[in-house]
């Protein structure tokens, strides 16, 4: 899958615990990690858990480490600059976009590598979230009606 790592949700998981396992396993380290799970595939009635995902996420900090913020700097200006290419609505038409993480503003860092947790809905295969590694805090939501088709 080139490192794009996907979860399957069932409509039978513990919603609590599958809320905080996909914010953790996506956004922390700022999605930089190869482990990192930007792709949730929903099957049937768990994608409803979509919008309590987007209002948990909405209260993630972004800012350096040092100061216990959940989402921190890219690593450079390049994978800055690839991570907004790939989350650009232009290259994932067609998508949701229920968050847009580009060009947040971190108070006393004017000039970081910053970009702010980014979701998306309705994916496919073809947009540049789905087919391309992210390393990058972004969520990508894909739905299935049955497992067969998660799978």
């Amino acid at each position: 899958m080139g490192a794009k790592n996907h979860a399957v949700v069932m409509p039978d998981a513990d919603k609590e615990d599958t809320i905080n396992a996909i914010i953790g396993a996506c956004f922390g380290s700022t999605g930089q990690r190869c482990m990192a799970i930007t792709t949730t595939v929903f099957v049937g009635e768990s994608a409803e858990w979509i919008p309590e995902i987007v209002e948990r996420t909405k209260t993630l900090s972004i800012g350096p480490g040092w100061e216990n913020a959940d989402i921190g700097p890219m690593n450079n200006k390049t994978a800055l600059a690839r991570a907004e290419r790939l989350i650009d609505p232009a290259n994932n038409v067609g998508a949701k976009m229920l968050m847009d993480g580009r060009k947040p503003h971190v108070e006393g860092y004017p000039n970081g590598n910053w970009i702010g947790p980014t979701m998306y809905d309705n994916v496919e295969p073809g947009h540049a979230v789905y087919d391309e590694e992210l390393f990058a805090p972004v969520f990508v939501a894909v739905r299935r009606d049955t497992l067969a088709e998660a799978i």
